[in-house]
């Protein structure tokens, strides 16, 4: 079977997840995000901002994650499978930071497509901070620009979901790809 894997993204706070546990409730196949896990991970090794201390090493791990997350999506033998962020996420917050992206990341972003993509913008009445989410509302939209900008050069014609509910914002999604 032939996979339709479609990215939900966006910058921190902007209620991915939010979306993608509507889509789990109403029986979709969805995976969720990765990074909060590698942030965790870290921390029980006494790291605790992989990604301010060692970015590259934290976006490796989140590439390895995320490109076996894309491979396994064929193994739900689903017509549709979500996916909270998608590999071009990673090159987009190594651009955030200024870092080089290694060519290996590009490689995987260039042959590793997906379908279609959803992208929600930065919405200051429901952002918040974590341990996990670090990042100000300001840099949650410039990370936003780095994500259009990474996505529009991997030739993604984004698709921005309204700010409404989130069953309305689930809605939207479903009825673009017609289910």
């Amino acid at each position: 079977m032939n996979t339709k894997k479609i990215v939900i993204t966006g910058g921190p706070g902007t209620g991915k997840s939010t979306l993608i546990n509507e889509l789990i409730k109403r029986g979709h196949t969805c995976l969720e995000e990765i990074s909060r896990q590698v942030i965790l991970d870290a921390k029980k090794e006494g790291i605790d901002q992989l990604f301010l201390t060692n970015p590259l090493m934290f976006s490796e791990l989140l590439l390895k994650g995320r490109q076996k997350q894309f491979v396994d999506a064929e193994l739900f033998k689903n017509e549709i499978v979500f996916f909270d962020r998608g590999l071009p996420d990673v090159l987009a917050y190594m651009d955030f930071i200024g870092d080089e992206c290694p060519e290996n990341f590009i490689e995987t972003c260039n042959k590793s497509k997906y379908h279609t993509v959803f992208i929600l913008k930065p919405w200051e009445a429901i952002y918040t901070s974590d341990n996990e989410r670090y990042e100000t509302f300001d840099q949650a939209l410039e990370i936003h620009d780095h994500l259009v900008k990474t996505y529009e050069n991997y030739e993604y014609n984004l698709i921005d979901v309204p700010f409404d509910t989130v069953e309305n914002r689930t809605n939207f999604i479903l009825n673009k790809l017609k289910m």
